[in-house]
């Protein structure tokens, strides 16, 4: 580091004076700022998620203009139609230029003001967006950097509180269109400022980075937080969406809104959701039939969702529409399981409607593949994720693996093309969630897909040994096959489009060290390197330390420099997947 010149009267306030440039914005940091350039997915896709919503409200306010517009017989004034369709198709968007009806942006948490850059550099429609931060030295650092890139008409920086500021905005007039909320943990205690601080049919945009706590490593803290319980289980990701959807619609009905998912995304150490609020207190009571509990059987983790509320035409002469609200009766399994006899655990609430609007998600992977956004850094990354979110089947909540299936019952995986024809050719619908790439989303019941497994194992069985009393693989393989399942004529849709064209669907670690990171600290360059080797195995040399200091008060001669060394674990120098989530 660059040591301060005694003669010189400047002081230098960026000593590492590190320009880091991602697409179009450019930021001079010091390193006491936030960046980590693993999440340029997560901003590439927030830049085309803002890019569609916005056009979609375009439409949505032409036809509001237009309806209101018409006459008490529904005749509509054809001049002023015709100067309202003109007028909106005058207007031409592009990023850059500010526009007195286009998108008011809070970016609660800003840090550096990467983000915020980036949306008024690359969103077409834009009228003001304010980076908010609570660190004194990140708004200096956010004003440096709006400043370098030349967009002070559109940003404004703003030293606050991120609650405080969204509790003073929500008067009607200084509501906001979008508010973005990417915090480093969970953010469960901003949803309710932010809630109240958007207009109506506003788009709300929340990033959840502890995933070990919605991954079901700490159901306690997890309850605490989100409201909700999770459980154990290879759809963690996916139900870590709904755990952060179920949370955000219970702030939204406090106070007579509800949610409308647009986008969720499970990748890397985060899961980031899309999603319009609304005001409507009749359909909030429909808020409760979207919540689900899940029981989980402890021995072939099986899982059965149980809805919270119920739904029933009651169709009345002057509205055929009406529906009565109404209560489920009796839990949907019994206290032992079915397949295997052991006992369920009992997790949730958890959303357990539809996760994503299908329509929005094909605009949007459409705009991907066009000229602005092609030219995205992670543009292939985002057409992959997308074509398998449009693949997905949306009304089935959470999924199976098929390596954990096989390992219940100790059988030889089966093929991944092979179990989704057995699936396809029984009648019964499959797919792929963008979650894990050996997932199986399907409509099947449980019962068909542990005969599916019983079928296979007539062909690779499993070994005598194996089969004990009391084991979910006894329990389960010494029932007959229902029926035979055709395996080796592969269904025409057991490959979908994503797999066949080697679509970049799952990503893999893109650096070592790869993970959620630390606070305020740039993520990239020598200095993150070392910290990670700092910072592995800290635990176990403390206690070889401790270990050392009891010998010595014990009156034993300390051990010299090499035999502490070579009792010493070894570092690992690589991070994976699961322990950069863990750290979160």
């Amino acid at each position: 580091m660059d040591t301060e010149n005694n003669n010189s009267k400047t002081t230098i306030k960026n000593p590492i004076n590190k320009i880091i440039r991602e697409r179009s914005a450019e930021i001079v940091s010091g390193g006491n700022v936030f960046y980590n350039p693993v999440q340029e997915f997560n901003r590439d896709l927030s830049v085309s998620v803002l890019n569609v919503y916005f056009q979609q409200l375009l439409k949505e306010r032409a036809a509001s203009k237009k309806n209101h517009k018409k006459d008490t017989n529904g005749n509509s004034d054809d001049k002023n139609e015709t100067e309202e369709t003109s007028e909106t198709t005058a207007i031409t968007y592009k990023a850059g230029p500010k526009y007195k009806n286009g998108l008011r942006i809070l970016e609660a948490l800003s840090a550096t003001g990467l983000r915020s850059i980036r949306y008024a550099k690359e969103i077409a429609g834009v009228k003001e967006i304010i980076a908010n931060d609570l660190s004194r030295q990140a708004v200096e650092a956010i004003r440096e950097n709006v400043k370098h890139n030349r967009v002070e008409h559109l940003i404004e920086p703003s030293h606050a509180d991120a609650m405080t500021l969204m509790y003073l905005s929500t008067a009607k007039e200084k509501q906001f269109d979008c508010v973005d909320l990417d915090p480093y943990g969970c953010p469960n205690r901003f949803l309710d400022g932010a809630i109240q601080s958007i207009v109506d049919g506003g788009l709300l945009l929340v990033t959840a980075t502890d995933m070990a706590v919605l991954a079901g490593n700490a159901p306690e803290a997890c309850y605490v937080k989100y409201g909700s319980v999770p459980l154990r289980m290879k759809s963690c990701h996916e139900m870590a969406l709904r755990i952060l959807l179920h949370c955000i619609e219970t702030h939204a009905n406090r106070y007579g809104k509800y949610i409308v998912p647009l986008l969720s995304i499970s990748a890397d150490f985060y899961v980031r959701v899309f999603v319009r609020i609304f005001s409507s207190q009749a359909k909030c009571k429909f808020s409760m039939s979207k919540q689900s509990m899940i029981y989980q059987c402890t021995g072939c983790d099986t899982y059965t969702l149980y809805p919270l509320g119920t739904i029933k035409p009651n169709p009345t002469a002057s509205n055929p529409n009406q529906v009565k609200f109404g209560i489920p009766t009796g839990p949907p399994v019994s206290e032992q399981c079915e397949h295997c006899g052991h006992k369920h655990h009992l997790g949730g609430p958890i959303w357990s409607a539809p996760i994503h609007d299908k329509s929005f998600v094909q605009e949007l992977l459409s705009a991907i593949q066009k000229s602005p956004l092609d030219e995205l850094g992670t543009q292939k990354r985002l057409v992959g994720m997308l074509t398998v979110v449009l693949e997905e089947l949306d009304d089935v909540p959470l999924y199976y693996t098929l390596d954990k299936l096989c390992c219940v019952l100790k059988l030889e995986i089966v093929p991944i093309l092979k179990f989704r024809s057995a699936i396809l050719h029984a009648g019964y619908k499959v797919s792929f969630s963008h979650a894990y790439k050996n997932s199986i989303k399907t409509n099947a019941p449980a019962s068909v897909l542990w005969d599916i497994l019983r079928c296979w194992n007539k062909r690779h069985p499993v070994k005598e040994e194996r089969m004990i009393d009391g084991t979910p693989i006894k329990a389960i393989l010494s029932k007959e096959c229902t029926r035979d399942y055709e395996f080796d004529n592969i269904h025409p849709e057991a490959n979908p489009r994503s797999r066949k064209q080697a679509l970049s669907r799952f990503q893999a670690n893109p650096t070592p060290h790869w993970g959620p990171g630390t606070r305020a600290t740039i993520m990239i360059g020598e200095d993150k390197i070392e910290k990670s080797h700092r910072n592995q195995n800290k635990k176990q040399k403390h206690k070889v330390q401790d270990s050392n200091a009891n010998n010595d008060d014990d009156g034993n001669e300390p051990e010299n420099e090499e035999s502490q060394k070579s009792k010493q674990p070894k570092l690992d120098t690589t991070n994976t997947t699961e322990d950069a989530a863990m750290e979160s």
